[in-house]
């Protein structure tokens, strides 16, 4: 085990959150700080309450923090949803994601997620992407940042962003590149067996 505290990476449950956009990165990223603890990473998920949620099309998760207990965090990743809708609007949830980034030094979004960072006004003049069918929205919310239609994710070094759903597993395989190595993500890759390819 490495002699450092160990660093923490939340992400974040909500009423309506899309069970992949949440579950793919915590695949990711259990797999490789279960499998290999010396590289100093936990991941963990937070609820504003700290009680479980019912995710889009019915599967329940239960958080392990609220967003008041949860420890100090490396990264943050805010899923997406139709959860995330009433999100924009609420005060409460954008103040929050305020405090998060002048705390958290890497935080990142998978589909709609990054319409909540835009709201919060975090994605100000930054290059962004969300799921496709919301790449006007993100637009809409702040006329400042270069939507990226084509990309999987986009890294804009301490805001990442990813595009729907599954690109969300995309996203972590590459935050693991940056925060263990290409090596350690290959990996993972292999451990999860995730090689895609095209369907048909």
């Amino acid at each position: 085990m490495s002699d450092q505290p160990q660093r923490h990476i939340g992400i974040v449950l909500f009423e309506g959150v899309e069970e992949l956009d949440a579950v793919g990165p915590w695949e990711v990223l259990a797999f490789w700080t279960r499998t290999h603890p010396e590289d100093g990473y936990a991941v963990t998920c937070l609820s504003r309450d700290g009680g479980g949620v019912e995710c889009a099309k019915g599967l329940s998760i239960l958080a392990q923090h609220s967003f008041a207990d949860a420890p100090p965090l490396e990264v943050l990743i805010h899923p997406g949803g139709r959860g995330t809708r009433p999100q924009v609007d609420d005060a409460e949830h954008l103040a929050w994601l305020r405090r998060q980034r002048a705390a958290v030094p890497l935080m990142a979004s998978v589909c709609t997620g990054s319409l909540v960072y835009a709201a919060a006004g975090l994605l100000a003049g930054r290059p962004a992407t969300t799921h496709w069918g919301t790449l006007d929205r993100l637009a809409e919310l702040d006329p400042t940042i270069e939507v990226r239609p084509d990309d999987r994710f986009v890294d804009d070094g301490d805001v990442i962003t990813s595009a729907g759903v599954s690109a969300g597993i995309d996203m972590a395989l590459h935050l693991v590149a940056r925060l263990a190595g290409p090596e350690r993500a290959r990996e993972v890759r292999r451990g999860i067996q995730y090689d895609p390819q095209p369907p048909v």
